[in-house]
């Protein structure tokens, strides 16, 4: 049996930061810890206060390693599709290898090729999705490695987003003490959980309706086509009722929870329930179907924006249909009024796990299972291929060839030894830089000779102790040879 892998989301949203730690084991993934703590420093899905997130990103932490029982370092961490860019890119080179087997490799550097373009400054790559590989002027291929060829070239979707909004998350989870592993978009996170595979293939709609924004996203042929955004969302509707009913943010949450529904014609007038209102000692009542007309009100505007963007780019009638999620996606009756714009192919999604089943954990379970199910040409497209060699690399004893990321700087001897088989090449003018420059000052300098870095990288110990020995005694010959002469 396999070892379990321990994979950890973070999905900083609106309204709440969830983390979620779970363990893959045989395809299998085993939820064994999560966090959830109330978001402080966003608006609208965006990070405006990096101490305060920071905070909020610390406590939900500290809340996941408790249940776990284990310490968090590393977090697969999604990004919000604001203002997101899908753009086809290509890259081409020639196989490296001397037998001209394409190896892992040569993928990473077709990758790196692929990504050679130029890009706005205020933009910044999240990842690049690969389509397929062309070996020599066969197309079709998924994974080359192992194939014998010359060219090797590569059509893939390079996707980017938002340089401030990247940063800033990238901040963040840095601030809170934490590395990242890996940046998932949120709609292809919630597709790989959300939806099947021939929903993916074929064409599914997502829309998550999260707390400060909805997305609406086309997933066809297995990958994010497009994603449309509106800056509306849960937070809204109870800011709504905060507003109409004079109540403070905490009261019109609690009651959009426990007596708001989405469709006011199936509300009554007669249902009534306390309201506690600024400026007011006693409670005012409020009916049923009032409230229901403050939430509907909010929703049909969000269902509008969205149908008419997916309207402009033909996607109201893929095979797949729509399905909803998120936390916004749980208030009752918000399906059926969904229905009425988008047809009767509407569902929504809940996580199956155990203590899971709330929409609100969509997004974070996406990214375990995205990153959990990546497959290994993915991983080098995602730069886990580069991550892993570097991780790999050691130094190495000083009995053996030194690794070319330890040796960074040649020994002071060995620099001695170079300037003074330099100063043999021109006599006059390498006398006078000798009384202008000290000899010990040679350490100072930088040398780019390329066959002199060949030279010392694979110097033995010994030799190294041989030019200790000797070179203050090659410095006196030379220095009495050349005053000798000018003498």
């Amino acid at each position: 049996m396999r070892k379990p892998e321990i994979f950890v989301s973070l999905d900083i949203g609106t309204t709440s930061i969830k983390v979620v730690v779970a363990e893959h084991i045989n395809g299998q993934v085993n939820i064994i810890g999560v966090g959830n703590e109330k978001s402080r420093g966003l608006s609208r899905g965006v990070i405006v206060d990096i101490d305060e997130t920071v905070y909020s990103i610390q406590q939900a932490i500290a809340q996941a390693e408790r249940k776990a029982s284990v310490k968090i370092n590393e977090v697969a961490v999604g990004i919000p599709s604001n203002k997101l860019m899908i753009e086809e890119c290509h890259g081409m080179i020639a196989v490296s290898s001397e037998n001209r087997e394409i190896t892992a490799r040569d993928v990473d550097n077709v990758i790196s090729a692929a990504k050679v373009r130029s890009i706005p400054p205020e933009r910044e790559i999240i990842s690049i999705i690969p389509e397929e590989f062309i070996v020599d002027g066969f197309n079709g291929i998924r994974d080359p490695r192992g194939m014998i060829g010359v060219r090797l070239e590569l059509y893939a979707q390079l996707l980017t987003g938002p340089k401030t909004i990247i940063h800033n998350i990238k901040r963040c989870v840095e601030k809170a003490g934490l590395r990242i592993n890996e940046l998932v978009l949120q709609p292809q996170a919630i597709a790989s959980v959300a939806l099947s595979q021939d929903e993916r293939t074929f064409g599914t709609v997502v829309i998550d309706m999260g707390g400060g924004q909805t997305s609406a996203s086309v997933i066809y042929d297995n990958q994010l086509k497009y994603s449309y955004v509106d800056q509306e969302g849960g937070d809204f509707v109870t800011k709504d009722i905060s507003l109409i009913l004079n109540t403070s943010l905490d009261s019109a949450e609690r009651i959009k929870r426990e007596y708001g529904y989405a469709i006011s014609t199936e509300t009554s007038e007669d249902e009534y329930f306390p309201v506690e209102t600024v400026g007011r000692k006693e409670p005012v009542r409020v009916d049923e179907k009032y409230l229901s007309e403050i939430i509907e009100a909010r929703l049909v505007q969000i269902f509008e924006n969205v149908y008419e963007d997916l309207e402009a780019v033909d996607a109201l009638d893929l095979p797949g249909g729509f399905v909803l999620t998120g936390g916004a996606a749980s208030l009752p009756g918000v399906l059926e009024l969904s229905q009425k714009y988008f047809g009767d192919k509407v569902r929504i999604f809940i996580p199956a796990q155990m203590g899971m089943r709330n929409p609100i954990f969509t997004t974070s379970m996406g990214m375990i299972d995205y990153v959990a199910n990546l497959d290994e040409i993915h991983r080098i497209a995602q730069g886990t291929y580069r991550r892993a060699e570097q991780s790999s690399s050691r130094p190495v004893s000083s009995s053996n060839r030194p690794s070319e990321v330890t040796q960074t700087r040649p020994s002071q001897a060995t620099q001695q030894s170079r300037q003074q088989l330099s100063q043999t090449r021109d006599t006059e003018t390498r006398y006078n830089d000798y009384h202008q420059v000290e000899p010990s000052s040679s350490t100072n300098r930088d040398y780019d000779d390329s066959i002199y870095y060949e030279e010392a990288d694979y110097q033995s110990t010994d030799e190294t102790e041989a030019y200790d020995e000797n070179s203050s005694s090659i410095t006196s010959k030379v220095r009495s040879f050349f005053n000798t002469f000018f003498d």
